[in-house]
Order: structure tokens, then C-alpha cells, then sequence
């Protein structure tokens, strides 16, 4: 019995774990305590030494020490704040106007702000409330189908968890010990994709559901011709202002995402004030989640260090690895996988989780394979977009749910709605895993050289002199990249 317990404990500490999370206790506890639990048991057993804990002080400054880190508060700051400073009001009713003209052109603009919004704040929250209080009504009030109406406004605001600067993506980047600016280029292509998808699936509607995603009538078209172009840029300006200073700066290499993130915060409260809406309440508002999001991340952060400690310790990494990469079909069968298990746990954990839990187990494989790690991480993030929209547990309807009155919508309608843009996200994993391209194009690439090409010339006497003023010549066709 004790030599069973010896060989498989490792696979009961995940299984352990697994109760704890069925049974609704808090993942941080959860993690922290089957770690423990496990860790005094193998220290009995005699598989590590009982220093081997004492590692647990230096895992646990390095998650508070982490300056990578301190860009959470940052977005989810910012995020806050601009849900209420009237840029949303701008960019809806501005972009409103200009499709409504077409059918599903509040869905239009529905997925463009949420999309302008996401490259902004980098929290889906903000985005779905936000949208959901302004956009919902008008749609409503105009004849939308009310599960088309939910479903997109759910899907544009999880799109925010694919487009930089996504909170996941700086999560997903310390797990991967990745740079998060690649992680950021990465996932650009693949959140265009995803906007596309999304506005693709509006058209077809069009075409085959006319009635649900209906035209405005002339009379709510109230503004043409210029009035209506000054509106749009009235919203987008102080949008691309703060993409800039956000996302820009990031990409250009001059801030990392933790200052970029403060700079943000700045941008966002001059945009508050410009509005007439920077009040000691909204102040006070947006540090109270602010520091609520925090916490738990750092705790949970913090249990996983625990459990991820022990769980090395033990073997299991070892154990997981083995298992993963001898899967049947290799690097496919591995990323097929990969993509139910995460799947199905995204109905059961939120996107932190899944990345402080999960992610750190699969890296070590996904490396053994040869797998590019910003690719299989960006591929990650858009399969994680579906714990926000998994019914019945998606925090996205939860947000709906929450700021929607039942007596106009219900539950049912909410969760029904949001199955077709569910299947467009897994579309999106989809054509990750067949076109790789969609990340690794905007990544820099290495340049190789054939060493068997290169040619030096050192400078040498001749017949008309000393060849002192003859310079040295690598025969290369461009200057060698150190």
C-alpha cells in the first residue's frame, strides 16, 4: 500500500485538488492546502527532505516581488474608470449611426467598440457592463432578437481577453516566462481574426434572420453628412490616444506593460475629467475592485507557488510531461488534448486559474515537443475566452445577468444566445492550430546565416603597400544580428 502510494502520488494531488475545486472551496486555499497536506506526506515517505519546503519563502517573495505583475491593478484600474467616463456612450452612438443604416448594424458596432474598448481597459468586465447598460436597451427598444442582443454583447466583451493589453495575456507571459510585449504582438492577429468571425456571423444573420438583427428606422438615424463623421472621431480620438500610450509605447519598446498600464490609468482619468465625470466616488469605486481583483489574484497566485512546489517535488512534472508527450499522433494529438482538457475545465474554473493551475503543468510538455511557446500560449488565451462564455458558469453572462432586468430578459435566453459565438471562439482555436501564421507573422524573426558562406578578409600586405588602410571584410549580405 505504501509503495502505491509512493508511485502515484502525484496523479492524487491533481485528483485532490479536483475535489477541492468541485466542492466550491476557494481555489487559493485550495491549492496552499493539498500542497501542504502532500507536502508533510512525502516528507514521511521519505521522497523530499523536509528542507526542501524551506524553497517555499523564495517562491513566495518572487510572486510579490514580481514588478510584472503590478500592471493587474494598472488595467483593471483603468478599466473601471473609463466604463463610467462617457467613452463608451461616444463610441456606441457614434458608430450606432454610421451602420445603423444596414442590418445588424448596432451588432456592428457593438463588436467595434468592444473591440476599441478591449485595447483599452484589458478587463472583459468593464466591457460587457458597460455595453450591456447602453447598447442593450436601443437594441431591444429596435426589434433585435434578444438572444442575438446577449450573445453579442457577452462575445464582444470577452474579446477583450484576447487583445492586448489582456490581463491574461501579462498572466499567461510570467507563466510562460515570455516576454509579454511578444505575447501582445502575437495575439494581434488573432483577435483581428476573431473580430472578423464575429462581424462574418452578424452578415450571415443578416442573410438568413433579416428579422433579428433589423435596420434602424430612418427617424433614429439622426445624424448625416459630417455632424455624423465629427461624432465618430469625437469617440475615436481619445481612443486611439490611449491605444497609443498603452499598447503603442509597448510595441515600440519604450514602456513595459506595468508603465504603460500607469500611463493608461493617467489617460484614463484626464478622460474622466474632460467628461465631467472624475468624482471622489468613481475614485473610490475603482480602487475598491481594483483591490479586490488583486488580492485574489495574488492569493491564488500564491497557493498555486504552494501546490506547483510540492508537485514538482514529487515528481509530477516528470509525470505529467511523460504522459502528454506520449500521446498518439504527437505535437497534434498533444494540442488536441490540451484544447478539451481546457475546455471542459474553463466550466469549472475562471481564466485565472486555469493559467496560475493548468498552464505551468502543459508548458514543460508543450517545450518538449518543440511547440513555440507565444504561439501555444496566444492559442490558450482563445480557447480560455470560453470560461466566459460557457453556460452556466461564464462570468460574461453572469455580468449580464447581473445588470439586466429578469422581468425583460430571461436566464434561458442568456444562455442560449451565447452557444453560436461559443463555437466561433472554438473556430478560432481551430484555425490557430491549421494556420500558425495568424501568431508567429509579427513576431521578429531570427536571422540565420550559413556559416559556410562567410568569408573574412584580413587586411594584409600587397604589392602596393602595407594594406594597413585596407578594411576588414566579413563577405556578409547584411550586417551579422548579435
Amino acid at each position: 500500500m505504501i509503495e502505491l502510494l509512493i508511485h502515484y502520488i502525484a496523479p492524487l494531488m491533481f485528483v485532490g485538488l479536483i475535489i477541492f475545486m468541485v466542492i466550491g472551496y476557494p481555489a487559493a486555499f485550495s491549492l496552499a492546502a493539498v500542497g501542504l497536506f502532500f507536502g508533510f506526506l512525502a516528507i514521511e515517505l521519505g521522497l523530499i527532505a523536509p528542507d526542501f519546503l524551506g524553497n517555499l519563502t523564495y517562491q513566495l517573495f518572487s510572486v510579490l516581488s514580481n514588478e510584472l505583475l503590478l500592471a493587474i491593478p494598472f488595467f483593471t484600474f483603468m478599466g473601471v474608470i473609463l466604463e463610467r467616463c462617457g467613452l463608451a456612450e461616444d463610441l456606441l452612438e457614434g458608430f450606432g449611426q454610421l451602420f445603423g443604416g444596414v442590418r445588424g448594424g448596432l451588432s456592428y458596432a457593438v463588436i467595434l467598440v468592444g473591440a476599441v474598448l478591449g485595447a483599452i481597459t484589458g478587463t472583459v468586465a468593464a466591457s460587457v457592463i458597460a455595453m450591456g447598460l447602453i447598447s442593450l436597451p436601443i437594441m431591444m427598444k429596435y426589434g433585435y432578437d434578444t438572444r442575438h442582443a446577449t450573445g453579442v454583447i457577452a462575445a464582444s466583451g470577452t474579446i477583450t481577453q484576447l487583445i492586448p493589453p489582456s490581463l491574461v495575456l501579462i498572466v499567461l507571459a510570467d507563466q510562460l516566462q515570455k516576454s509579454p510585449g511578444d505575447m501582445y504582438i502575437g495575439a494581434t492577429g488573432a483577435s483581428i481574426v476573431q473580430v472578423l468571425l464575429f462581424m462574418a456571423w452578424v452578415f450571415i444573420l443578416s442573410i438568413i434572420r433579416p428579422e433579428a438583427v433589423p435596420a434602424l428606422p430612418p427617424e433614429a438615424r439622426t445624424l448625416r453628412g459630417w455632424p455624423l463623421y465629427r461624432k465618430c472621431i469625437r469617440g475615436m480620438v481619445p481612443s486611439l490616444a490611449l491605444i497609443f500610450v498603452v499598447l503603442g509605447t509597448i510595441f515600440l519598446g519604450l514602456a513595459t506593460p506595468t508603465e504603460a498600464g500607469a500611463m493608461g490609468v493617467v489617460g484614463a482619468m484626464l478622460l474622466a475629467w474632460m467628461n465631467g465625470r472624475l468624482t471622489w466616488p468613481l475614485v473610490y469605486q475603482g480602487m475598491d475592485s481594483t483591490m479586490r481583483l488583486t488580492a485574489m489574484v495574488v492569493w491564488i497566485l500564491l497557493g498555486a507557488r504552494v501546490f506547483s512546489l510540492v508537485f514538482q517535488g514529487v515528481g509530477g512534472g516528470h509525470w505529467i510531461e511523460e504522459m502528454l508527450t506520449s500521446l498518439p499522433g504527437g505535437v497534434v494529438g498533444f494540442l488536441i488534448f490540451v484544447n478539451i482538457f481546457i475546455f471542459l475545465m474553463a466550466f469549472f474554473l475562471d481564466f485565472f486559474e486555469i493559467a496560475f493551475i493548468i498552464v505551468p503543468l502543459l508548458a514543460p510538455a508543450a517545450s518538449a515537443l518543440g511547440i513555440d511557446l507565444i504561439w501555444f500560449g496566444v492559442m490558450i488565451c482563445a480557447n480560455m475566452q470560453t470560461s466566459f462564455m460557457h453556460p452556466p458558469f461564464g462570468f460574461a453572462l453572469f455580468y449580464l445577468r447581473g445588470i439586466v432586468p429578469r422581468s425583460q430578459v430571461a436566464t434561458k435566453d442568456i444562455y442560449l444566445g451565447a452557444i453560436p459565438w461559443l463555437v466561433l471562439q472554438l473556430i478560432l482555436v481551430g484555425l490557430l492550430i491549421a494556420f500558425p501564421e495568424m501568431v508567429t507573422f509579427f513576431l521578429d524573426k531570427d536571422v540565420v546565416q550559413d556559416l559556410d558562406n562567410i568569408h573574412i578578409l584580413v587586411p594584409g600586405n600587397d604589392a602596393g603597400g602595407t594594406g594597413l588602410d585596407t578594411a576588414p571584410s566579413f563577405g556578409l549580405d547584411s550586417p551579422p544580428k548579435f
